[in-house]
C-alpha cells in the first residue's frame, strides 16, 4: 500500500518540497488506493509535472516519462523493432530458412521499449508520466487505453504482455484540446489551478527561505495582480519562485515600481504583457 491515509500523502510531498492543497492529496491518495490512472489538467506552470516527479521520489519508483507532443506514434510511445540489428541478422543466417530466421528477429533481443512498455514490464515500483496528453494527435489515446484499462500491450509478434506490478500513472493536460470520454472515463480526474494567496506564500517561503517573509507576501500579491489581468501567458507558480529569487539576489528590501519595471522580464515572458503589466499595474492597490 503507498499511502496509509490523505494526511500521509501530505506529509510525505511536503518533504520532498511539494505543498499538495487538500484536494491534491486526496485525489493522489484515492489513485494510489484504486490503482486508478490519474488525469491532472490545469494551467502551464502549476506543478501538474513535479506532483508526478514527487510521487515517484515519496514511493521509491522509477519515473518513466512520455512527453508528448505532435506526430508521437506508436514507435515512439509503445515499442519498435531494431530494423538495423534484424537485417545483420538477416544477412549472417542467410543459410537459414525463413522460419528460422523469423523466430529469432522478433524475439526480446531485437525490441526496443518505449514509454508505455516499459512502464508495464519488470516487478520494480514505477511511475509513469505521460506529459502533456493534449498535445498528441487523437490517435495516440487509442493507444492509451489497452494500457489503462487492463496494464498490458500486445505485441502481435510475441503476444500480450500483462504487467506483474501496476505503475502509478499521472497524465497531465494543459487543456488545449479536449480528450476523449473513453480516456477520461479511465482515470481520476484532477484540476490544480493556481494556489491560493496563502498556499503560494508557503511555496515561496518553502524554496526562497532567505527571503523577508513580509516582502514575500508582497511578491505574492502582486503575482496575484498579476495573473488576474488579460495577459498572453499568466506568471506559473515556477515563475514567482525565481521572481523571489530575483529579488533576494538584487537586494530588494521593497517591491517597489522600479523594482518591479526592472524585474517584470522574470515572471513575463511576451513584451506586450509587459507592457500592459506596466501599464495597469497598480502597487498602491495590492
Amino acid at each position: 500500500m503507498l499511502f496509509t491515509s490523505v494526511d500521509d500523502v501530505t506529509a510525505r510531498l511536503a518533504g520532498t518540497g511539494y505543498l499538495a492543497s487538500p484536494a491534491v492529496a486526496t485525489t493522489v491518495f484515492l489513485a494510489a488506493r484504486l490503482g486508478k490512472p490519474l488525469l491532472v489538467e490545469g494551467p502551464a506552470g502549476v506543478g501538474k509535472t513535479e506532483l508526478a516527479k514527487a510521487v515517484a521520489a515519496i514511493s521509491d519508483a522509477r519515473l518513466i516519462r512520455l512527453q508528448c507532443y505532435e506526430g508521437v506514434d506508436e514507435s515512439r510511445a509503445l515499442y519498435e523493432w531494431n530494423h538495423a540489428k534484424q537485417l545483420l541478422r538477416i544477412t549472417a543466417g542467410r543459410d537459414e530458412t525463413w522460419d528460422q530466421t523469423r523466430t529469432d528477429i522478433f524475439s526480446e533481443e531485437f525490441l526496443l521499449t518505449r514509454p508505455l512498455l516499459e512502464a508495464i514490464r519488470g516487478a520494480d515500483a514505477k511511475v509513469l508520466l505521460i506529459d502533456e496528453m493534449d498535445k498528441a494527435d487523437v490517435e495516440v489515446e487509442g493507444l492509451l487505453l489497452e494500457v489503462l484499462s487492463d496494464f498490458q500491450v500486445t505485441v502481435p509478434e510475441l503476444g500480450t504482455i500483462e504487467a506483474t506490478r501496476r505503475p502509478f500513472v499521472v497524465l497531465t493536460s494543459n487543456a488545449s484540446r479536449e480528450l476523449s470520454e473513453a480516456l477520461r472515463r479511465r482515470c481520476l480526474f484532477l484540476h490544480i489551478d493556481f494556489p491560493d494567496e496563502e498556499l503560494e506564500r508557503r511555496i515561496v517561503a518553502l524554496k526562497v527561505p532567505e527571503l523577508d517573509a513580509v516582502l514575500a507576501q508582497s511578491l505574492v500579491r502582486v503575482v496575484g495582480a498579476l495573473r488576474a489581468m488579460d495577459l498572453r501567458k499568466a506568471p506559473s507558480v515556477a515563475e514567482t519562485v525565481d521572481w523571489a529569487r530575483t529579488l533576494l539576489a538584487l537586494g530588494a528590501d521593497q517591491l517597489d515600481e522600479e523594482v518591479v519595471r526592472a524585474s517584470l522580464g522574470v515572471v513575463l515572458k511576451h513584451q506586450e504583457d509587459v507592457n500592459k503589466a506596466a501599464a495597469k499595474l497598480d502597487l498602491d492597490a495590492v
